[in-house]
């Protein structure tokens, strides 16, 4: 059975599965945010799932940041997997606008996370899954 971190389970919601990986929902309203993880246990690094699991988190990385594009109309869609507070393997895919609370630099470390109210959260989980709706293959929760 697959396990999450308590970290990635404490600061995101779920949205909903592709067939490898969980797509979350950070909780922090600063930033437009979803998190991919794959839904592999004791994976902490890319290279250590399968080739046939690489090649599927890519395409699902890229179906995330497409739809996230074309949806925001960001600036920048800035896709990262640190894992340095939390090593199990995670990509974050963060909409980035010029003029945003850390704009042009890196979002983790800038400011504290403003957590989004209840109401923004539920509206917030009903449009994403909506949108997600339009990438084969997704489930919601």
């Amino acid at each position: 059975m697959f396990e999450l971190h308590p970290r990635l389970e404490q600061d995101s919601v779920l949205l909903g599965s592709l067939p490898l990986s969980q797509i979350r929902l950070a909780k922090d309203g600063r930033y437009p945010w979803l998190i991919l993880i794959p839904q592999v246990n004791a994976i902490k690094e890319l290279h250590h799932l399968s080739a046939d699991d690489q090649q599927q988190l890519m395409a699902e990385s890229c179906a995330v940041a497409s739809l996230m594009e074309t949806s925001l109309s960001p600036d920048k869609i800035n896709v990262a997997s640190l894992g340095n507070m939390v090593p199990q393997l995670h990509l974050h895919h963060v909409a980035r606008f010029e003029g945003d609370d850390a704009w042009p630099g890196p979002i983790w470390g800038a400011h504290p996370a403003v957590l989004l109210s209840e109401a923004e959260l539920e509206q917030q989980v009903a449009a994403w899954r909506e949108r997600l709706g339009g990438i084969s293959n997704f489930v919601s929760a």
